[in-house]
């Protein structure tokens, strides 16, 4: 049994958002130390992990760890109801999950079904990451609008005091460099220099939910998996991308 509250529903709703533009559905495990989960997409070559301690919100009453089944697309949908100054209230009961909103003299409660979701990986990939940029959010989420113009796909490349982009399409290329003093980068440390091409929809996606003038970090290796992390307020909330590999 639990019953958690949070201050602010419009806050948890930005929380949801970074895991629903990756799954419809999910498993959250809710233990006394927070609420995390772990999940692959349907189509295999991404992964999301989310964690959010307890001290996150003003109320967290856990009996005992638990793991509740959602369909996160409708979770999602009831969580944009959300209205100014509204507290969001969370409780099990039984074989269902119950959301209530609660105003300055009024309340409005959703009752969901519990689903049983797929199992979650049990760790994330060991990846021996060799380049880690960090950027604004505003300046990433530009980047990849400008790929997006000419191509599905864009590619990443770290040397030492750079990080350039490029995205290739039948419409037109595109080349970005960024020097490790430019505006756009926050840090750059390169131990090896690294290049990889991925999903660009899947990046757009990951990065959809980060709040303004956040910061994003990415980490490459060449030919792996690029991980992916940004926080909105105490929730941190990590992506592992696989690379596109040209058939």
């Amino acid at each position: 049994m639990f019953e958690i509250k949070i201050d602010d529903a419009k806050y948890w709703k930005s929380c949801i958002d970074s895991i629903v533009s990756l799954i419809d559905e999910g498993s959250f495990s809710i233990s006394k130390e927070g609420i995390s989960l772990k999940a692959m997409d349907p189509s295999g070559i991404s992964m999301i992990s989310f964690f959010i301690p307890s001290k996150a919100f003003s109320t967290y009453k856990v009996e005992s760890q638990t793991s509740i089944g959602l369909n996160l697309d409708s979770f999602s949908k009831i969580l944009a109801s959300a209205r100014g100054g509204e507290q969001l209230q969370m409780k099990d009961s039984g074989k269902r999950f119950t959301i209530e909103f609660i105003g300055k003299n009024s309340r409005r409660r959703y009752t969901l079904p519990l689903i049983e979701a797929k199992k979650e990986p049990d760790k994330e990939p060991k990846i021996e990451f060799e380049s880690f940029i960090e950027v604004r959010s505003d300046s990433l989420k530009e980047i990849l609008k400008d790929a997006n113009l000419l191509s599905p796909y864009i590619s990443f490349k770290t040397d030492k005091n750079s990080f350039a982009i490029s995205a290739k399409g039948d419409a037109g290329d595109l080349e970005e460099e960024h020097q490790s003093d430019s505006d756009y980068i926050k840090k750059l440390k390169v131990d090896k220099p690294s290049s990889s091409t991925f999903n660009l929809e899947y990046l757009s996606r990951m990065v959809s939910a980060t709040t303004a003038n956040s910061t994003v970090k990415l980490a490459l290796k060449n030919e792996e998996p690029t991980k992916i992390e940004y926080n909105i307020g105490d929730a941190e909330i990590a992506y592992y991308l696989a690379p596109y590999m040209e058939s």
